[in-house]
């Protein structure tokens, strides 16, 4: 049955009724009833569904199966795990802290790029003004040197910087999505400068979790990289997934096998080899997941700034050169005058 996806909020909630009337002494049953009545708006018709079938005398595993479109990787497997282990609000309180710590990084990632944008739209509005006032008083000077006077000019050059930006995300959806070239694209963002740094960072913070918990379930290793790899959120990671898996599985350990994505900074690798070595492996991960959130929110206070300096650099060298022209124009009409 195809599902589309649920967004953050969603899964927030239900992992937090779950967590909660299980801990309570609610059935499985009794819970995703109550999700189908007073849940989510997103949430009802999948809780509907699969209280049916629980109903039947499906397990949770089969049931969300229908509906492996609407969650997460992460969240089929741990909520399995969590039947088979018993500690089924346990593991849903781990998704939910999870999965409010995505929410959070997704909210602080538009609240501070909402300025920069801002600052786009206006900067390129104030440019268009120029030759936009300077038609309507009947003049066809060009303040910026590029041909572009009077109305037509001014919305011109708007089509021309919008238009950049939207042929900037429309080649990013089409190598992605139809040339299906995400993980060479999302490798390329790793090596850009203030980008790539927060990627990464976003990356290993949910890699450190989601092996964190998965390690916790006591499924096998190949299984919790497998779905901590997919859990990062970027396909340069996903891609690394055969490789590291093959490794694992040829007997290599832990450490040696990630290091061979050739993706991972040299202290992580250092510091899970340390953690490896003395069987603290989920309490570490626990540590750098904590480290990672923090280097996310920094790196990606930078992005954010270095975005801004951008946009005003650019906005701002466009208008010194319309006040250059403005002024080299009124001193040669001066100099003609004399």
């Amino acid at each position: 049955m195809a599902t589309s996806a649920l967004p953050l909020s969603a899964l927030v909630e239900l992992s937090r009724s779950l967590r909660h009337y299980l801990a309570a002494g609610l059935s499985l049953v009794d819970v995703f009833r109550q999700q189908a009545k007073r849940g989510p708006r997103a949430v009802r018709a999948v809780a509907e569904s699969i209280a049916k079938d629980l109903e039947q005398g499906h397990d949770l595993e089969r049931a969300l199966k229908k509906h492996k479109t609407a969650f997460p990787p992460l969240f089929l497997a741990l909520a399995s795990v969590g039947e088979e282990s018993g500690n089924m609000p346990e593991t849903f309180a781990a998704l939910e802290k999870y999965f409010r710590l995505q929410q959070q990084l997704h909210r602080q990632f538009w609240g501070q790029i909402a300025w920069p944008l801002f600052q786009f739209v206006l900067g390129t509005l104030i440019l268009a003004a120029v030759p936009f006032f300077l038609g309507l008083l009947g003049s066809s000077y060009d303040p910026l040197g590029f041909g572009l006077t009077g109305t037509s000019g001014a919305l011109l050059f708007l089509a021309i910087i919008w238009g950049s930006v939207g042929l900037l995300i429309g080649l990013y959806f089409f190598l992605t999505r139809t040339l299906q070239r995400k993980a060479k694209v999302d490798a390329l963002l790793l090596r850009l400068p203030a980008v790539g740094p927060c990627l990464e960072s976003l990356a290993l913070q949910r890699f450190c979790l989601a092996l964190r918990l998965t390690t916790e379930t006591g499924m096998s290793i190949t299984q919790a990289v497998r779905l901590s790899l997919r859990a990062t959120g970027n396909e340069a990671f996903v891609a690394k997934t055969d490789v590291v898996v093959e490794s694992l599985k040829a007997g290599n350990e832990l450490t040696t096998s990630l290091a061979r994505s050739h993706l991972l900074p040299e202290d992580f690798v250092n510091i899970l080899a340390n953690a490896e070595e003395g069987g603290r492996v989920s309490e570490v991960m626990q540590h750098q997941a904590e480290h990672y959130e923090e280097e996310s929110r920094r790196r990606l206070s930078i992005l954010t700034k270095v975005t801004g300096y951008g946009i005003w650099m650019l906005i701002g060298g466009l208008m010194v050169l319309a006040i250059f022209r403005m002024w080299l124009s009124y001193f040669q009409q001066f100099d003609k005058i004399r």
